[in-house]
């Protein structure tokens, strides 16, 4: 796919993994020919600038396609189904940020600092995992590398942003009315947000886990290459804006040194160490927010797991755990 330049689509342009796809674009230097940004028909007709100009955003048909290189996906799982295999049959190679094809055997789910190469034996559909299996996997890798993982106990604590703008809107909906003794009011969650969490993200499966829980296994298999990995995880929404949190404890194959584990972290691309509890120095959302890599702190060996660690990582689930990885694997794409 060696050109000197792409004709990039985004389906799904107006939402907030699309406006950040055209951020990430611009930092990075994409090198981008032409630009057709999709939506649904009520966003049609607006003006999103990429590079210093005006684009227009066009309703998402079956003809959107025509002359483009690569299009990528964040509209939700429902049209990357529909439409993903319209844009193959065009010609295009996809990148698709929903839960469409994570779990299809043929198409490769990718962080590209893992299992970059995977994106080799794509068929014209490359999926981009969940946004807190990114963020989780990008401290865990380098420590399944250093000391070979078997298992992990995790529970997230993840930002309202993870559900929309409309989330966003309600927390700061619910914020104001707090503050002002007035009652909530309460749409996109089925609690109020605001001074509260809710142990509850996406449907509940029949083993009592929710959908998002399994997430981190099911793809930390794939991704890890680790058919026998094991995750057992509670799902946390918070009232944060945005970044999400895993308190992670992992067991592993061999003996583990915190000071080696720190190494290890230290040199994986995408991944910083903030670690000095006694300076009270440790990654919090706050602090995440808008930056491209992953951190992670209070790094100590789990006192109730055999070769166990304990660890906290931290990143924008908007960027490494949507458009920035997207953007990752159209760049690898570059190259094959």
């Amino acid at each position: 796919m060696k050109k000197s330049s792409y004709r990039v689509g985004i389906v799904g342009a107006t939402g907030a993994v699309g406006i950040e796809m055209l951020r990430v674009m611009e930092r990075r230097n994409f090198p981008v020919s032409s630009l057709k940004l999709l939506a649904s028909p009520r966003s049609a007709g607006r003006g999103m600038e990429f590079n210093g100009s005006e684009v227009i955003v066009e309703a998402l048909t079956v003809e959107s396609f025509s002359g483009l290189d690569i299009v990528f996906f964040s509209a939700g799982a429902s049209l990357s189904k529909e439409f993903a295999p319209v844009a193959v049959n065009a010609g295009a190679v996809v990148v698709d940020n929903s839960s469409a094809f994570r779990a299809h055997p043929d198409i490769p789910l990718v962080i590209p600092e893992i299992n970059g190469a995977d994106v080799k034996t794509h068929k014209g559909i490359i999926a981009n995992p969940n946004c807190t299996t990114a963020v989780t996997l990008m401290a865990l890798a380098p420590l399944h590398k250093a000391f070979g993982v078997k298992r992990v106990f995790a529970s997230s604590y993840q930002s309202v942003s993870g559900a929309g703008a409309r989330a966003i809107e309600e927390l700061r909906g619910q914020t104001r009315h707090s503050v002002e003794n007035r009652p909530v009011e309460k749409a996109v969650f089925a609690h109020q947000i605001v001074f509260n969490v809710i142990p509850h993200i996406d449907r509940f499966e029949e083993n009592c886990y929710t959908r998002e829980e399994m997430k981190m296994q099911n793809e930390g298999r794939r991704i890890l290459h680790l058919p026998e990995f094991r995750a057992s995880v509670t799902c946390v929404r918070v009232p944060v804006y945005r970044a999400h949190s895993v308190a992670v404890s992992a067991e592993f194959e061999r003996p583990v040194d915190v000071w080696a584990a720190r190494e290890a972290l230290r040199a994986f691309p995408g991944t910083q160490v903030l670690d000095d509890p006694g300076a009270s120095l440790y990654p919090m959302p706050i602090e995440c927010a808008g930056k491209d890599d992953c951190f992670v702190g209070r790094i100590r060996k789990d006192c109730a797991l055999d070769n166990g660690l304990a660890f906290w990582v931290c990143g924008d689930q908007l960027l490494k755990g949507a458009a920035l990885n997207a953007v990752q694997i159209a760049e690898l794409l570059l190259d094959t």
